[in-house]
């Protein structure tokens, strides 16, 4: 995720904030940790995952993929 440092940094240090924007308010989402990880194929990146501890085979995996633009309008 060399172009999206800052939400790789955001999600390295609080990877319970995508829980947040999702509306999952579990507190099993606390354990999750957060990756970057290349796929064994050329330039194959998947800006994240966030994988629950291994004892947690009943919770899912999240990949990531974040984009982010510049508002040329102005608008929010």
């Amino acid at each position: 995720m060399q172009t999206d440092s800052l939400f790789y940094e955001l999600f390295q240090l609080y990877p319970a904030i995508l829980f947040e924007l999702i509306g999952n308010d579990s507190p099993r989402t606390s354990t999750y940790s957060f990756a970057s990880q290349e796929v064994k194929q050329t330039s194959f990146r998947i800006d994240g995952i966030l994988v629950p501890p291994i004892y947690a085979t009943d919770l899912p995996i999240y990949f990531l993929e974040i984009q982010g633009y510049r508002d040329t309008k102005g608008d929010l």
